[in-house]
């Protein structure tokens, strides 16, 4: 009887285990499924792999010195050895009025970037999608892309040219109405909007690829239909193309206002003075001057941290606020 009893406990725990088997094989774990792709597609993987290496080197091994805005950092000491001292420098921070300014400058720039320069290349590549004339369109298109891949050194020298106060452009035009030159990139007042002028001409074209990319991939059947029944081409883009391309447009927005806090720095440090720095100092250029030319770098940590938790909460709240509102998000 004992031995009957061991003979059927033996195979019921046998057949208890084939069937777990039998249920992982068929109800694999996301790890197995990971494993499985990467041995089907290693290849892809192996493509992947030096940009992979490349994040974790440059971005994800910096985080390590992060923790140096927490602390009184000596580059004599080190970052494991300069004592901890808490929240300090992000009190000296708030507590700084530069700071406060390069904060407010930087919202204030954005926003104005985001309320002129985020339509502009939606209704260039709208536009666009209009021509019919393959010619003009492609030359268009070259010339509005070309901006972009100048470097900022050029753009910035194109700017300081342009609205020199002896042999700009702009001022000549304005003696052509007996207006007196102005010197623009001294006036405080003057640098938001040539700033925001100058990165929407740059940038505009090159970021249109995105949403022509969108309309290309619109069902030709629906233009057909809307032929159909008799619309205009002015019809048919509001009612056909821009509802198309919405998730694309809401997708984007998402990523600009995760990227508010991270205005232009290299254009900023090659436009800006100290006559302008009211109007004109953010807080990339204020990161600059503590950390590299001040020798600040646990303050300019800080300020860097600061700027890193404000885009994520920034990201996280239109995403949410998209995913909720219009079934379109990032993840």
């Amino acid at each position: 009887m004992s031995m009957q009893e061991d003979h059927t406990g033996g195979s019921t725990e046998k057949l208890v285990a084939e069937a777990k088997e039998a249920l992982r094989y068929r109800h694999p774990s996301r790890i197995q499924k990971v494993g499985d792709h990467m041995r089907r597609e290693w290849q892809l993987y192996l493509l992947l792999a030096p940009t992979i290496i490349w994040l974790l080197v440059f971005l994800y091994t910096p985080m390590y010195g992060l923790q140096i805005a927490f602390k009184d950092y000596s580059i004599f000491r080190g970052v494991a050895n300069s004592p901890w001292i808490g929240l300090e420098h992000f009190h000296t921070l708030f507590g700084s009025d530069q700071f406060i300014r390069a904060l407010k400058n930087t919202i204030y720039i954005s926003l104005l970037s985001l309320a002129f320069g985020f339509p502009v290349p939606i209704l260039l590549a709208l536009m666009f999608n209009e021509v019919l004339n393959q010619t003009f369109k492609k030359t268009a298109q070259t010339i509005v892309y070309l901006p972009h891949f100048i470097s900022s050194v050029i753009i910035a020298g194109i700017v300081i040219t342009a609205f020199s106060p002896s042999a700009g452009i702009v001022n000549t035009i304005l003696e052509w109405f007996g207006v007196d030159p102005i010197y623009f990139l001294t006036k405080a007042e003057w640098f938001r909007p040539i700033f925001v002028g100058t990165t929407i001409w740059q940038e505009a074209g090159f970021q249109s690829i995105v949403y022509l990319a969108a309309i290309a991939g619109v069902s030709p059947t629906l233009y057909e239909s809307a032929v159909v029944d008799g619309a205009s081409r002015w019809q048919m883009m509001w009612k056909i193309t821009v509802p198309s391309i919405m998730p694309t447009i809401i997708i984007m927005l998402i990523i600009r206002i995760g990227n508010m806090l991270e205005v232009s720095f290299e254009m900023i440090i090659l436009l800006y003075q100290p006559a302008t720095y009211s109007t004109a100092d953010v807080v990339n250029t204020f990161i600059y001057r503590q950390g590299l030319q001040g020798g600040q770098y646990d303050l300019a940590a800080a300020a860097g941290l600061f700027n890193a938790v404000v885009a994520f909460v920034l990201v996280m709240t239109a995403n949410t606020v998209s995913k909720r509102y219009s079934r379109t998000s990032l993840w």
